[in-house]
């Protein structure tokens, strides 16, 4: 199964950040564990790319990936560790050189120009951000001119806004705080395990939909 088909049969990408590298770790081992099957470990977070390598260790279904990964090193350092795809906030040297390396990049973009050059640099799909500025009806203008473009619009996505989104054409939507919490800043992992049910309960209709 390719990267954006599987994106299409999970539709979320859960976005791990935090202050904490052991809630972090734990985090990401909760999420999976209650079905979260891509999960984005932002390197903003201290020991980012020791918890990608001994969460991808660990195997299972779910796809671990690094996310703000801005700099050719960044890159090469997540791709050392595991790392299952690489998510960048905007075109950067990271998403080429990951690119490059064989990792499929969901590349930060918002305008139509930045989205057309993220396809011809080899972006697998796009992370329209932040989503949150022209919201759903933004999604569906970009559309018509580029439909062919996967988008995965992430800031400021809720359950609410997540079904607009994939209503709206949306291959995948990126979620941080609406499922994680304060979990990776050492945050109630039950409270972690509740948000993630509801979500996923929220979502279930468009998974598996092409």
């Amino acid at each position: 199964m390719s990267f954006t088909d599987r994106l299409r049969r999970e539709r979320v990408i859960a976005i791990v950040r935090g202050t904490d590298p052991q809630a972090a770790e734990r985090t990401v081992r909760t999420l999976r564990e209650e079905g979260v099957a891509l999960i984005e470990v932002s390197l903003t977070t201290p020991d980012a790319a020791g918890i990608i390598a001994r969460c991808s260790r660990e195997g299972g279904d779910s796809l671990i990936g690094a996310g703000t990964v801005l700099t050719g090193d960044d890159a090469r350092a997540v791709h050392q560790a595991g790392a299952a795809f690489v998510v960048t906030p905007a075109l950067a040297e990271g998403s080429v050189t990951a690119h490059a390396l064989g990792l499929p990049v969901v590349a930060g973009a918002l305008t139509p120009t930045e989205i057309v050059r993220a396809v011809s640099e080899g972006a697998a799909a796009v992370k329209l951000f932040p989503a949150s500025v022209g919201g759903p009806a933004y999604l569906r203008a970009l559309r018509d001119p580029l439909p062919g473009v996967p988008f995965v619009p992430t800031g400021g996505v809720d359950a609410e806004a997540a079904r607009a989104y994939l209503e709206a054409g949306a291959l995948a939507v990126g979620v941080g705080s609406p499922i994680v919490g304060d979990a990776p800043r050492g945050g109630d992992m039950d409270e972690l395990r509740a948000r993630c049910r509801a979500f996923l309960a929220a979502l279930a209709a468009h998974r598996d939909q092409p």
